[in-house]
């Protein structure tokens, strides 16, 4: 994404919708249907983050406060890739959004992560340029370095 210091900048400073039981339960059954459809195991969080911890890494676990380095792809359900990073970016963790977070919080340097973001924890009702909104997000997270 050409605008990613901005979206995180926008999310961590604008109010987030609040969902529905409904819309939740659609989300799960959504991610549910695409894991059993390309026979792929994640485990679900407390929060509705579906994830696979691939390698934990080393060192001591990723803080919230700890500034990351990582590469990472980003597509939507559909497949559809809206954007790759294959040079190490730079963000503090608590920059990131809800979905980063949280897994960020279970890996350490060196780890990588598979994971299932419903748009509560993703972008929200945003409208981005690649990424529509209420988008279910698949991220694979590679941790480079922890400072």
């Amino acid at each position: 994404m050409k605008y990613l210091g901005l979206i995180i900048l926008l999310l961590t400073f604008s109010g987030c919708k609040t969902y529905s039981d409904d819309e939740l339960s659609s989300f799960d059954k959504q991610i549910e249907s695409y894991l059993k459809k390309n026979n792929i195991e994640c485990q679900r969080s407390s929060s509705g983050l579906y994830y696979n911890i691939i390698k934990e890494g080393e060192g001591r676990t990723i803080q919230f406060k700890d500034v990351v380095s990582f590469k990472y792809t980003g597509k939507l359900l559909d497949g559809t890739l809206f954007d790759k990073k294959t040079k190490p970016i730079e963000y503090k963790v608590e920059q990131l959004i809800g979905a980063w977070k949280e897994i960020m919080l279970e890996l350490k340097e060196g780890g990588e992560a598979y994971l299932i973001s419903p748009p509560q924890l993703g972008y929200g009702t945003h409208d981005l340029d690649d990424i529509p909104p209420n988008s279910i997000l698949i991220f694979e997270i590679e941790v480079i370095e922890v400072k």
